[in-house]
């Protein structure tokens, strides 16, 4: 899959090079453009944002650079496998199901990370009448500064989807246990504070369910966690 993605902070993504996703790319499963939305004005100074037309306390993310920006890419129209996400506090609102059909129903995907107050909302406009679909997304129930931390989040979400990222489907969390289940490594019993020093020392313990071998009574009590 291929994420292409317009920031005017191309420097934040540092995250996207390591661990999982850097491995992905060496492997040529998943492909990541980084795009400075300066880049696309003809501003001296490069200045991307503005005032709002009515006023405002804050700036925004002009229409001419997101504009030429979406034009660089030369998408074509009507491609079923193409996305624009617009990241946006009242878009819908990310989660698991999303990013497991973005993975299973698209080849390539345009990020788009307003700033300060938003974009110019005209942008969606020229995104629809180019016959592109396009996505409003939030990160959660709260307002984030940017786009830069949501399109890194979904980048990360999506691509534990795409087959051969994890090396298993089976590695998945969802699949493998499910989210917010417990998991415990060794050593079984862990003591702590390590020196007391005056202070009692506290046994910490792997509870005897997942020590006793029992799969069937293991697979319920993974069962009730996920239903709490």
């Amino acid at each position: 899959m291929i994420f292409n993605i317009f920031t005017i902070f191309p420097e934040a993504f540092s995250y996207l090079n390591e661990s999982i996703l850097k491995q992905a790319q060496k492997k040529g499963l998943v492909e990541i453009k980084i795009h400075n939305l300066r880049d696309f004005t003809d501003e001296k100074h490069r200045k991307v944002d503005d005032r709002s037309y009515g006023g405002g306390p804050g700036m925004i993310i002009k229409i001419e650079p997101l504009a030429r920006a979406i034009l660089s890419l030369k998408l074509k129209a009507k491609n079923p496998k193409l996305k624009v996400v617009l990241f946006t506090p009242s878009g819908e609102q990310f989660n698991s199901k999303i990013a497991a059909g973005l993975a299973k129903n698209y080849k390539q995907l345009v990020l788009i990370c307003g700033h300060y107050e938003g974009i110019d909302e005209r942008i969606k406009k020229i995104i629809y009448d180019s016959e592109i679909k396009i996505q409003e997304i939030s990160a959660g129930p709260y307002v984030l500064t940017g786009g830069e931390l949501p399109a890194m989040v979904l980048i990360d979400a999506v691509s534990r989807h795409l087959p051969g990222v994890l090396g298993k489907a089976e590695s998945l969390e969802e699949k493998r246990l499910g989210v917010g289940v417990p998991v415990y490594t060794r050593p079984e019993a862990f003591a702590w504070p390590p020196s007391s020093r005056g202070k009692k020392k506290k046994e910490y313990r792997v509870p005897k369910i997942l020590l006793s071998g029992n799969h069937q009574k293991i697979a319920e009590w993974r069962a009730q966690h996920r239903k709490e």
